[in-house]
Protein backbone atom coordinates (compact mmCIF):
# COMPACT_ATOMS: atom_id res chain seq x y z
CA UNK A 1 0.00 0.00 0.00
CA UNK A 2 0.81 3.80 -0.32
CA UNK A 3 -0.34 6.60 0.94
CA UNK A 4 -0.88 10.22 -0.37
CA UNK A 5 1.64 10.70 -3.26
CA UNK A 6 4.36 12.94 -2.46
CA UNK A 7 3.48 16.29 -2.70
CA UNK A 8 -0.33 15.56 -2.24
CA UNK A 9 -2.22 18.74 -0.93
CA UNK A 10 -5.82 18.17 0.82
CA UNK A 11 -6.43 21.56 0.70
CA UNK A 12 -7.23 24.01 3.46
CA UNK A 13 -9.70 23.08 5.97
CA UNK A 14 -12.10 26.03 5.61
CA UNK A 15 -12.24 26.07 1.98
CA UNK A 16 -15.85 27.43 0.20
CA UNK A 17 -17.73 23.63 -1.02
CA UNK A 18 -20.23 26.04 -2.87
CA UNK A 19 -17.37 28.22 -5.24
CA UNK A 20 -16.53 26.48 -8.42
CA UNK A 21 -13.21 28.15 -8.24
CA UNK A 22 -12.20 26.13 -4.87
CA UNK A 23 -11.80 23.03 -6.85
CA UNK A 24 -10.06 23.83 -9.88
CA UNK A 25 -6.84 23.53 -6.71
CA UNK A 26 -8.18 20.04 -5.94
CA UNK A 27 -11.21 18.47 -3.98
CA UNK A 28 -10.51 20.41 -0.42
CA UNK A 29 -10.28 16.62 1.18
CA UNK A 30 -9.09 18.72 4.68
CA UNK A 31 -12.56 20.54 4.87
CA UNK A 32 -14.79 17.87 4.17
CA UNK A 33 -12.35 15.53 6.66
CA UNK A 34 -13.21 18.50 9.62
CA UNK A 35 -16.58 18.58 8.84
CA UNK A 36 -17.12 14.78 8.68
CA UNK A 37 -15.78 15.13 12.47
CA UNK A 38 -17.14 18.11 14.05
CA UNK A 39 -19.81 18.97 11.94
CA UNK A 40 -21.11 15.78 9.88
CA UNK A 41 -24.42 17.70 8.76
CA UNK A 42 -23.99 21.41 8.63
CA UNK A 43 -25.82 24.15 7.13
CA UNK A 44 -23.90 26.20 4.02
CA UNK A 45 -25.15 29.27 3.13
CA UNK A 46 -24.81 30.14 -0.44
CA UNK A 47 -24.23 33.52 -2.14
CA UNK A 48 -26.85 32.61 -4.91
CA UNK A 49 -29.32 30.80 -3.40
CA UNK A 50 -31.16 29.82 -0.39
CA UNK A 51 -28.39 27.73 1.63
CA UNK A 52 -28.08 23.84 2.07
CA UNK A 53 -27.71 21.09 4.65
CA UNK A 54 -24.21 19.70 3.51
CA UNK A 55 -24.00 15.64 4.43
CA UNK A 56 -20.52 14.33 4.29
CA UNK A 57 -20.72 11.18 6.71
CA UNK A 58 -20.67 7.26 4.62
CA UNK A 59 -23.90 6.29 6.92
CA UNK A 60 -26.00 9.60 6.21
CA UNK A 61 -25.48 9.85 2.97
CA UNK A 62 -26.63 6.31 2.63
CA UNK A 63 -29.57 7.70 4.48
CA UNK A 64 -30.18 10.34 2.41
CA UNK A 65 -30.08 8.20 -0.86
CA UNK A 66 -31.90 5.52 0.34
CA UNK A 67 -34.78 7.38 1.81
CA UNK A 68 -36.54 8.49 -1.06
CA UNK A 69 -39.71 8.98 0.70
CA UNK A 70 -38.11 12.04 2.95
CA UNK A 71 -35.25 13.41 0.54
CA UNK A 72 -36.44 13.63 -3.20
CA UNK A 73 -34.74 14.24 -6.10
CA UNK A 74 -38.04 15.94 -7.70
CA UNK A 75 -36.86 19.47 -7.32
CA UNK A 76 -33.30 18.65 -9.09
CA UNK A 77 -30.47 17.43 -8.20
CA UNK A 78 -27.79 20.17 -8.43
CA UNK A 79 -27.68 23.17 -6.16
CA UNK A 80 -29.41 25.36 -8.47
CA UNK A 81 -33.30 26.12 -7.52
CA UNK A 82 -35.32 25.81 -10.08
CA UNK A 83 -38.74 27.34 -10.81
CA UNK A 84 -41.59 24.51 -11.77
CA UNK A 85 -41.38 25.45 -15.65
CA UNK A 86 -38.04 24.74 -15.24
CA UNK A 87 -37.96 21.51 -13.73
CA UNK A 88 -40.54 20.08 -15.62
CA UNK A 89 -38.52 21.18 -19.02
CA UNK A 90 -35.03 19.47 -17.65
CA UNK A 91 -36.24 16.44 -16.02
CA UNK A 92 -34.86 13.15 -16.24
CA UNK A 93 -34.98 10.11 -14.62
CA UNK A 94 -32.50 11.39 -12.46
CA UNK A 95 -35.37 14.00 -11.05
CA UNK A 96 -37.66 11.44 -10.47
CA UNK A 97 -39.13 9.84 -7.88
CA UNK A 98 -40.06 6.11 -7.23
CA UNK A 99 -42.74 4.62 -8.69
CA UNK A 100 -41.65 7.08 -11.36
CA UNK A 101 -38.71 6.85 -11.81
CA UNK A 102 -38.76 2.61 -11.63
CA UNK A 103 -41.24 2.67 -14.26
CA UNK A 104 -38.80 5.03 -16.68
CA UNK A 105 -35.80 3.10 -15.50
CA UNK A 106 -37.23 0.11 -16.74
CA UNK A 107 -37.81 1.18 -19.94
CA UNK A 108 -34.11 2.77 -20.83
CA UNK A 109 -32.09 0.10 -18.48
CA UNK A 110 -32.12 -3.39 -21.11
CA UNK A 111 -28.55 -1.69 -23.49
CA UNK A 112 -26.98 -1.45 -19.69
CA UNK A 113 -27.80 -4.70 -18.10
CA UNK A 114 -24.90 -6.61 -17.25
CA UNK A 115 -25.70 -8.72 -19.74
CA UNK A 116 -25.54 -6.58 -22.47
CA UNK A 117 -22.77 -4.39 -21.35
CA UNK A 118 -20.51 -8.18 -21.02
CA UNK A 119 -21.76 -8.85 -24.81
CA UNK A 120 -19.95 -5.53 -25.91
CA UNK A 121 -16.31 -6.43 -23.89
CA UNK A 122 -14.72 -7.73 -27.27
CA UNK A 123 -16.24 -4.39 -29.20
CA UNK A 124 -14.57 -2.43 -26.25
CA UNK A 125 -11.11 -4.17 -26.35
CA UNK A 126 -10.87 -3.36 -29.76
CA UNK A 127 -11.79 0.15 -29.62
CA UNK A 128 -8.99 0.35 -26.83
CA UNK A 129 -6.33 -1.38 -29.11
CA UNK A 130 -7.12 0.70 -31.94
CA UNK A 131 -7.22 3.97 -29.41
CA UNK A 132 -4.04 3.36 -27.93
CA UNK A 133 -2.11 1.87 -30.75
CA UNK A 134 -3.16 5.91 -32.39
CA UNK A 135 -2.00 7.27 -29.13
CA UNK A 136 1.08 5.52 -28.43
CA UNK A 137 2.65 6.13 -32.00
CA UNK A 138 3.94 9.09 -29.90
CA UNK A 139 6.15 9.48 -26.68
CA UNK A 140 4.48 12.37 -25.17
CA UNK A 141 0.68 13.42 -24.99
CA UNK A 142 -2.20 14.50 -23.11
CA UNK A 143 -3.63 11.58 -21.86
CA UNK A 144 -7.10 12.85 -21.43
CA UNK A 145 -7.18 14.45 -24.73
CA UNK A 146 -6.02 11.01 -26.84
CA UNK A 147 -6.85 7.85 -24.52
CA UNK A 148 -9.55 8.77 -21.60
CA UNK A 149 -11.97 10.78 -23.76
CA UNK A 150 -11.35 9.08 -26.83
CA UNK A 151 -12.55 5.20 -25.74
CA UNK A 152 -16.19 6.36 -24.32
CA UNK A 153 -16.50 8.80 -26.49
CA UNK A 154 -15.66 5.96 -29.45
CA UNK A 155 -17.85 3.47 -27.07
CA UNK A 156 -20.90 6.24 -26.79
CA UNK A 157 -20.98 6.55 -30.93
CA UNK A 158 -21.33 2.20 -31.21
CA UNK A 159 -23.62 2.15 -28.49
CA UNK A 160 -25.56 4.98 -29.87
CA UNK A 161 -25.27 3.95 -33.67
CA UNK A 162 -24.15 7.51 -34.41
CA UNK A 163 -21.14 8.59 -36.89
CA UNK A 164 -18.06 7.81 -36.00
CA UNK A 165 -17.14 11.33 -37.20
CA UNK A 166 -19.82 13.17 -34.86
CA UNK A 167 -18.07 11.78 -31.94
CA UNK A 168 -15.83 14.75 -30.99
CA UNK A 169 -19.04 16.98 -31.62
CA UNK A 170 -21.08 15.09 -28.84
CA UNK A 171 -17.99 15.36 -26.68
CA UNK A 172 -17.67 18.82 -27.07
CA UNK A 173 -21.52 19.02 -26.14
CA UNK A 174 -20.94 17.00 -23.17
CA UNK A 175 -18.22 18.88 -21.99
CA UNK A 176 -20.29 22.12 -22.14
CA UNK A 177 -22.88 20.49 -20.24
CA UNK A 178 -21.28 18.74 -17.28
CA UNK A 179 -18.74 21.47 -17.32
CA UNK A 180 -21.10 23.92 -17.56
CA UNK A 181 -19.00 25.78 -15.25
CA UNK A 182 -15.51 26.27 -16.88
CA UNK A 183 -15.24 28.87 -19.23
CA UNK A 184 -13.00 26.36 -21.25
CA UNK A 185 -15.71 24.41 -21.79
CA UNK A 186 -18.49 26.69 -22.16
CA UNK A 187 -19.42 30.22 -24.16
CA UNK A 188 -21.95 30.60 -21.07
CA UNK A 189 -19.98 29.51 -17.76
CA UNK A 190 -22.84 29.52 -15.17
CA UNK A 191 -22.18 31.73 -12.31
CA UNK A 192 -19.86 34.00 -14.51
CA UNK A 193 -22.02 35.24 -17.32
CA UNK A 194 -26.27 35.69 -17.81
CA UNK A 195 -27.53 31.94 -18.76
CA UNK A 196 -31.41 32.89 -18.02
CA UNK A 197 -32.03 32.56 -22.22
CA UNK A 198 -31.20 28.83 -21.68
CA UNK A 199 -32.83 28.06 -18.17
CA UNK A 200 -35.00 25.58 -19.89
CA UNK A 201 -32.08 23.87 -21.58
CA UNK A 202 -30.98 20.94 -19.55
CA UNK A 203 -27.67 22.16 -17.30
CA UNK A 204 -28.95 25.78 -18.30
CA UNK A 205 -26.77 25.25 -21.03
CA UNK A 206 -26.54 25.90 -25.14
CA UNK A 207 -25.65 22.83 -25.91
CA UNK A 208 -28.98 21.96 -24.99
CA UNK A 209 -30.47 23.17 -27.67
CA UNK A 210 -28.22 21.53 -30.24
CA UNK A 211 -28.29 18.09 -28.54
CA UNK A 212 -31.99 17.68 -29.26
CA UNK A 213 -31.94 19.06 -32.37
CA UNK A 214 -29.15 16.09 -32.86
CA UNK A 215 -31.66 13.95 -30.99
CA UNK A 216 -34.51 14.45 -33.39
CA UNK A 217 -33.18 13.82 -36.50
CA UNK A 218 -31.62 10.69 -34.71
CA UNK A 219 -35.05 9.23 -33.99
CA UNK A 220 -36.53 10.48 -37.34
CA UNK A 221 -33.58 7.95 -39.10
CA UNK A 222 -34.55 5.61 -36.71
CA UNK A 223 -37.86 5.44 -37.34
CA UNK A 224 -37.27 5.66 -40.63
CA UNK A 225 -34.66 2.57 -40.66
CA UNK A 226 -34.42 1.08 -36.95
CA UNK A 227 -31.56 -0.79 -36.23
CA UNK A 228 -29.35 -2.64 -33.56
CA UNK A 229 -28.52 0.48 -31.38
CA UNK A 230 -29.79 2.21 -27.83
CA UNK A 231 -31.74 4.82 -29.69
CA UNK A 232 -33.63 2.46 -31.74
CA UNK A 233 -33.87 0.61 -28.38
CA UNK A 234 -35.30 3.55 -26.78
CA UNK A 235 -37.68 4.14 -29.36
CA UNK A 236 -39.34 1.10 -29.32
CA UNK A 237 -42.69 0.28 -27.23
CA UNK A 238 -42.37 -2.13 -24.77
CA UNK A 239 -44.41 -5.28 -24.04
CA UNK A 240 -47.18 -3.05 -22.32
CA UNK A 241 -46.72 0.04 -24.85
CA UNK A 242 -45.43 2.43 -23.15
CA UNK A 243 -42.59 4.27 -24.55
CA UNK A 244 -40.77 7.87 -24.18
CA UNK A 245 -42.36 10.87 -25.09
CA UNK A 246 -40.43 13.27 -27.49
CA UNK A 247 -39.49 15.18 -24.54
CA UNK A 248 -38.14 12.72 -22.27
CA UNK A 249 -36.09 11.38 -25.48
CA UNK A 250 -34.32 14.41 -26.00
CA UNK A 251 -33.56 14.60 -22.34
CA UNK A 252 -32.60 11.03 -22.02
CA UNK A 253 -30.35 11.40 -25.20
CA UNK A 254 -28.66 14.76 -23.40
CA UNK A 255 -28.29 12.59 -20.05
CA UNK A 256 -26.42 9.85 -22.51
CA UNK A 257 -23.94 12.27 -24.08
CA UNK A 258 -23.05 13.87 -20.91
CA UNK A 259 -22.55 11.12 -18.10
CA UNK A 260 -21.74 8.66 -20.80
CA UNK A 261 -18.40 10.21 -21.57
CA UNK A 262 -17.32 12.54 -19.08
CA UNK A 263 -17.75 10.86 -16.04
CA UNK A 264 -16.03 7.71 -17.30
CA UNK A 265 -12.73 9.45 -18.50
CA UNK A 266 -12.10 11.39 -15.56
CA UNK A 267 -12.44 8.16 -14.06
CA UNK A 268 -9.61 6.75 -16.50
CA UNK A 269 -7.59 9.91 -15.55
CA UNK A 270 -8.24 9.75 -11.72
CA UNK A 271 -7.02 5.99 -11.93
CA UNK A 272 -3.87 7.24 -14.25
CA UNK A 273 -2.35 9.54 -12.34
CA UNK A 274 -2.92 7.36 -9.14
CA UNK A 275 -1.17 4.52 -10.81
CA UNK A 276 1.77 7.01 -12.09
CA UNK A 277 2.35 8.34 -8.66
CA UNK A 278 2.45 4.67 -7.35
CA UNK A 279 4.55 2.86 -9.83
CA UNK A 280 4.71 0.00 -7.52
CA UNK A 281 1.03 -0.54 -7.75
CA UNK A 282 1.02 -0.09 -11.56
CA UNK A 283 3.51 -2.70 -11.77
CA UNK A 284 1.33 -5.05 -9.66
CA UNK A 285 -1.67 -4.21 -11.92
CA UNK A 286 -0.18 -4.62 -15.41
CA UNK A 287 1.27 -8.21 -14.13
CA UNK A 288 -2.50 -8.75 -13.02
CA UNK A 289 -3.99 -8.00 -16.03
CA UNK A 290 -1.38 -10.33 -18.01
CA UNK A 291 -1.94 -13.29 -15.78
CA UNK A 292 -5.73 -12.58 -15.71
CA UNK A 293 -6.06 -12.00 -12.33
CA UNK A 294 -10.09 -10.72 -12.57
CA UNK A 295 -9.92 -10.52 -9.09
CA UNK A 296 -7.28 -8.22 -8.72
CA UNK A 297 -7.77 -6.30 -11.62
CA UNK A 298 -11.53 -5.74 -10.38
CA UNK A 299 -10.47 -4.49 -6.81
CA UNK A 300 -8.68 -2.11 -8.63
CA UNK A 301 -10.97 -0.76 -10.61
CA UNK A 302 -13.70 -0.13 -7.55
CA UNK A 303 -10.48 1.42 -5.75
CA UNK A 304 -9.89 3.94 -8.97
CA UNK A 305 -13.81 4.65 -8.95
CA UNK A 306 -13.52 5.54 -5.02
CA UNK A 307 -10.47 7.74 -5.15
CA UNK A 308 -11.98 9.75 -8.39
CA UNK A 309 -15.54 10.10 -7.09
CA UNK A 310 -16.15 11.88 -10.13
CA UNK A 311 -19.60 12.83 -9.64
CA UNK A 312 -18.59 14.68 -6.33
CA UNK A 313 -22.52 15.71 -5.10
CA UNK A 314 -25.85 15.02 -5.79
CA UNK A 315 -28.69 17.56 -4.33
CA UNK A 316 -32.00 16.23 -2.77
CA UNK A 317 -35.15 18.54 -1.47
CA UNK A 318 -36.66 17.04 2.28
CA UNK A 319 -40.29 16.38 1.50
CA UNK A 320 -41.09 16.87 5.61
CA UNK A 321 -39.59 18.02 8.17
CA UNK A 322 -37.03 15.14 9.65
CA UNK A 323 -33.77 14.71 12.23
CA UNK A 324 -30.58 13.79 10.62
CA UNK A 325 -27.38 13.18 12.42
CA UNK A 326 -28.69 15.49 15.03
CA UNK A 327 -29.83 18.17 12.99
CA UNK A 328 -33.59 19.28 12.64
CA UNK A 329 -34.29 19.95 8.81
CA UNK A 330 -37.28 21.31 7.32
CA UNK A 331 -39.39 20.91 4.42
CA UNK A 332 -38.30 22.57 1.84
CA UNK A 333 -34.78 22.46 2.69
CA UNK A 334 -31.99 21.35 0.44
CA UNK A 335 -29.90 19.05 1.39
CA UNK A 336 -27.13 17.96 -0.21
CA UNK A 337 -25.22 14.47 0.05
CA UNK A 338 -21.38 14.95 -0.44
CA UNK A 339 -19.71 11.17 -2.43
CA UNK A 340 -16.84 12.43 -2.29
CA UNK A 341 -16.93 12.78 1.47
CA UNK A 342 -18.08 9.87 1.92
CA UNK A 343 -15.97 7.54 0.03
CA UNK A 344 -12.72 9.12 2.11
CA UNK A 345 -14.88 8.75 5.61
CA UNK A 346 -12.07 6.58 7.75
CA UNK A 347 -15.22 5.12 9.60
CA UNK A 348 -16.13 3.01 6.43
CA UNK A 349 -12.87 2.85 5.06
CA UNK A 350 -9.65 2.84 7.27
CA UNK A 351 -6.88 4.36 5.82
CA UNK A 352 -9.00 6.55 3.03
CA UNK A 353 -6.04 8.64 1.96
CA UNK A 354 -4.09 5.29 0.90
CA UNK A 355 -4.84 4.17 -2.58
CA UNK A 356 -4.55 0.55 -2.12
CA UNK A 357 -5.56 -1.80 -5.16
CA UNK A 358 -6.04 -4.70 -2.92
CA UNK A 359 -8.71 -2.17 -0.52
CA UNK A 360 -11.52 -4.52 0.25
CA UNK A 361 -14.02 -4.94 1.24
CA UNK A 362 -14.47 -1.56 -0.72
CA UNK A 363 -18.06 -0.37 -0.92
CA UNK A 364 -17.31 3.07 -2.52
CA UNK A 365 -20.93 5.38 -3.14
CA UNK A 366 -19.15 6.22 -6.68
CA UNK A 367 -22.75 4.73 -8.76
CA UNK A 368 -24.56 5.58 -5.51
CA UNK A 369 -24.50 1.68 -3.97
CA UNK A 370 -27.79 0.24 -3.69
CA UNK A 371 -30.09 3.15 -3.63
CA UNK A 372 -32.60 3.50 -6.59
CA UNK A 373 -31.02 6.13 -8.51
CA UNK A 374 -27.74 3.49 -8.80
CA UNK A 375 -25.67 4.70 -11.86
CA UNK A 376 -27.44 3.33 -14.88
CA UNK A 377 -23.81 2.86 -16.59
CA UNK A 378 -22.15 1.80 -13.51
CA UNK A 379 -21.29 -1.87 -15.54
CA UNK A 380 -20.20 -0.21 -19.17
CA UNK A 381 -18.53 1.98 -16.85
CA UNK A 382 -16.81 -0.92 -14.87
CA UNK A 383 -16.32 -2.65 -18.02
CA UNK A 384 -14.07 0.37 -19.86
CA UNK A 385 -11.95 1.18 -16.76
CA UNK A 386 -11.05 -2.45 -16.68
CA UNK A 387 -10.04 -2.99 -20.06
CA UNK A 388 -8.38 0.08 -20.45
CA UNK A 389 -6.07 -0.56 -17.58
CA UNK A 390 -5.71 -4.03 -19.27
CA UNK A 391 -4.77 -3.18 -22.28
CA UNK A 392 -2.89 0.36 -21.83
CA UNK A 393 -0.27 -1.11 -18.88
CA UNK A 394 1.57 -3.96 -20.80
CA UNK A 395 2.66 -1.53 -23.55
CA UNK A 396 4.49 0.88 -20.63
CA UNK A 397 7.76 0.25 -19.70
CA UNK A 398 7.44 3.47 -17.54
CA UNK A 399 5.18 6.58 -17.75
CA UNK A 400 5.86 10.20 -16.30
CA UNK A 401 4.43 13.13 -15.85
CA UNK A 402 5.18 15.90 -18.37
CA UNK A 403 3.67 19.39 -18.28
CA UNK A 404 0.98 20.96 -15.79
CA UNK A 405 -1.88 19.12 -14.73
CA UNK A 406 -5.31 21.31 -14.81
CA UNK A 407 -8.79 20.42 -13.27
CA UNK A 408 -12.18 21.42 -13.88
CA UNK A 409 -13.50 24.26 -12.43
CA UNK A 410 -16.69 22.43 -10.70
CA UNK A 411 -18.02 21.66 -7.47
CA UNK A 412 -20.39 19.15 -9.05
CA UNK A 413 -18.34 17.01 -10.83
CA UNK A 414 -13.97 16.22 -10.03
CA UNK A 415 -12.38 16.33 -13.38
CA UNK A 416 -8.79 16.14 -14.42
CA UNK A 417 -9.29 17.73 -18.10
CA UNK A 418 -5.30 17.62 -18.93
CA UNK A 419 -2.90 15.13 -17.94
CA UNK A 420 0.46 15.37 -19.94
CA UNK A 421 2.43 12.46 -19.52
CA UNK A 422 5.08 10.83 -21.25
CA UNK A 423 5.83 7.00 -22.27
CA UNK A 424 8.28 4.33 -22.84
CA UNK A 425 6.54 1.57 -24.99
CA UNK A 426 7.15 -1.75 -23.46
Amino acid sequence: MSGPAPGDDLGPDDADITDPDTFVAGVPHATFERLRRMEPVSWQDEQDGSGFWSVVGYQDVLTVSRNVEVFSSSKGIRLEEMSDDETSARRTMMELDPPEHTAYRRLVSKPFSRKAVYAYEAAIRALASAVLDDALAETSFDFVDRIAKELPMRMLGALLGVSSDDGPWLVEQGDALLGNTDPEFTTHPVGLVDTDEFRLMPFRSPAGIRLFEYAQRQARARRRQPSNDVISDLLRPKLDGEELTEHEFNNFFTLLVAAGNDTTRYTMTAGMKALIERPEQLAELRDAGVRGDDVLVASAVDEILRWGSVTMHFRRTALTDTELGGRQISAGDKVVIWFISADYDDTQFPDPFTFDIHRSPNAHVAFGLMSPHLCLGAQLARMEIKILFEELLPRLADVRFDGEIARLRSNFIAGIKRLPITVTPA
